[in-house]
């Protein structure tokens, strides 16, 4: 699958849904239960707030997570699409949750009604509650080969000919759609282990990391970017950070300590007991960043990696004055990184300060 091509030159940048609920803290959301202060619902009226907001600000698409503790993506994105207009929708699901043809088909039909509008972000799977809540049985190491089945039989139902294959996780015959998509939706796809990269380069349109410092992750681009070459496949690489981007220095410092300040030594503890359980090698790569500490948090310049002392998955953020956070992101670019994935406390109004001061200096500077 492919799709459209984006030049070298131009960065791009996509924000994120808050379907668990949002608020100023890292914790305010469904799965903690922290719903006091300033909670925000995820109501179809906040999210069609944040999605308006990110495509009037110069954001290309926004992800949509997947998983207990959010709002249905397929759903959700649905619904915000017909409340903006040229918004992409980066909709995460897993393949254990539902076939390759009937995702297939949900695709076509997301592109017809939205226009052309949607990517899917690929997740090869959660915590093995998570999987086992769902009925997914499958053990973790032969999850990846599933998704390389999952994506092969995806990208073939959704082409002009009806598909079969027989695999060792699935087996159709004839797969197909009613009508195939005037363009393929964009595959994104994530995961740090050997297996995870090997699926990237032979089906992923853009692999995602999530936001290590950019020395960490150059090792990785060049690995993956050999397989793509050996697969004679392009491929293009994201990273999923959160930021805290003000007018000054001092200013995004002084947030990133209040919610660092607003997060208990016990709620700390507990989150990190449950993390270092994961079977994930991403997550294991970023608990390493901190291990736990609060007082070794920013793992290299405008890097903070408080939000993982709370929560799973992308722990880092960048931290900085406008000036700062777009000098960091061109540090990603110069490793290889084209697409950014962004959140932040609350993401409304993060979203206009990352739009409004940081996303003009980037552009200026590529076009320049």
């Amino acid at each position: 699958m492919s799709g459209p091509a984006t030049p070298r030159g131009a960065p791009v940048f996509h924000w994120f849904l808050p379907t668990s609920g949002d608020g100023r803290g890292v914790g305010d959301g469904a799965r903690t239960g922290v719903v006091a202060g300033g909670y925000r619902a995820p109501s179809v009226g906040y999210l069609t707030q944040i999605a308006q907001a990110a495509e009037q600000l110069g954001f290309v698409g926004v992800l949509t997570p997947t998983g207990t503790w959010c709002e249905e993506a397929w759903l959700t994105s649905c619904s915000l699409a017909q409340r903006t207009t040229t918004l992409r929708f980066l909709v995460a699901f897993r393949p254990g949750m539902l076939t390759p043809t009937l995702a297939a088909q949900m695709a076509s039909t997301f592109q017809r009604l939205s226009g052309g509008r949607l990517a899917v972000n690929v997740v090869t799977g959660g915590e093995e509650d998570e999987q086992h809540r769902f009925g997914d049985w499958l053990p973790y190491g032969e999850r990846y080969a599933r998704t390389d089945e999952f994506l092969r039989i995806l990208s073939g139902a959704l082409g002009e000919v009806p598909y079969s294959f027989e695999g060792d996780h699935y087996r159709v015959v004839g797969a197909t759609v009613m009508g195939a998509p005037g363009e393929l939706p964009t595959v994104y796809f994530g995961g740090a282990s050997e297996a995870a990269e090997r699926v990237a380069a032979r089906r992923a349109d853009v692999y995602l990391c999530w936001g290590e410092p950019p020395a960490m992750l150059a090792e990785r681009v060049e690995r993956v970017r050999r397989l793509t070459e050996g697969e004679q496949r392009t491929l293009r690489f994201g990273v999923r950070l959160h930021v805290i981007t003000r007018e000054r220095s001092d200013e995004a410092w002084a947030v990133a300590e209040r919610l660092l300040a607003e997060m208990d030594p016990a709620s700390v503890a507990r989150a990190q007991a449950r993390l270092a359980a994961t079977s994930s090698v991403g997550q294991r790569r970023m608990l390493a960043l901190h291990g736990g500490a609060r007082d070794r948090l920013e793992v290299a310049p405008n890097l903070w990696a408080g939000i993982g002392l709370v929560r799973g998955g992308a722990g880092t953020a960048l931290v900085g004055s406008h000036e700062e956070v777009a000098e960091r992101i061109e540090e990603y670019r110069q490793v290889g990184f084209d697409e950014f994935i962004f959140s932040g406390y609350p993401h409304l109004e993060e979203a206009y300060s990352f739009g409004e001061g940081v996303i003009p200096r980037l552009t200026a500077a590529a076009s320049a």
